[in-house]
């Protein structure tokens, strides 16, 4: 038979997990996921920090990255615990951090109102936002359009993961009481 002739053939529907020893019983869909989820948000940080590179700056992490996007977002003053509510993180030490540096580098500015400092991009932070989302459209938007990965089913993965999130907030403070 030749090639054309063979039927089409299955996936592959190998597991792969992040850890064989918690892949047991109905650990091994977690597991998947869980992997999945590693691999992705490596590659996440990497894809941030080089579109920032190729859009003009790169002596800024990814986290600091995440906060400036944050802070640009819908050109709104936001507080320290505003950005840590809204990218669910729990250390706002790391995030000071990551403000602290971003001033230092002239992409945000703050201003102290009562006992509060809140935070917007410069114009400087602005453009940089900008130079990203241009960067990302050409070399990540552009890439999606042509799989099956874009439009619904990438919405419908954004749910499932905001979902999934709250289960796995609601499992830590399961395991901190324990």
């Amino acid at each position: 038979m030749s090639d054309a002739q063979q039927p089409a053939s299955k996936p592959d529907r190998r597991r792969i997990v992040s850890s064989r020893h918690l892949a047991d019983g109905d650990g091994w869909e977690a597991s998947e996921f869980e992997y999945g989820l590693i691999i992705a948000q490596n590659a996440f940080s990497r894809w941030t920090m080089r579109c920032m590179a190729a859009a003009g700056n790169s002596e800024i992490s990814a986290l600091e990255i995440l906060v400036l996007h944050n802070v640009n977002h819908r050109g709104r003053d936001k507080k320290l615990t505003d950005i840590c509510f809204l990218l669910n993180i729990e250390d706002t030490h790391t995030v000071n951090y990551a403000l602290r540096k971003l001033l230092k580098m002239g992409v945000l500015v703050s201003e102290k109102r009562g006992k509060e400092v809140f935070y917007r991009t410069s114009e400087e932070g602005a453009a940089l936002c900008d130079a990203y989302r241009r960067v990302r459209e050409q070399c990540l938007l552009d890439g999606m359009q042509r799989t099956d990965i874009s439009g619904e089913s990438l919405r419908e993965m954004a749910t499932n993961l905001r979902a999934l999130s709250g289960l796995y907030d609601q499992a830590s403070r399961a395991a901190s009481s324990l």
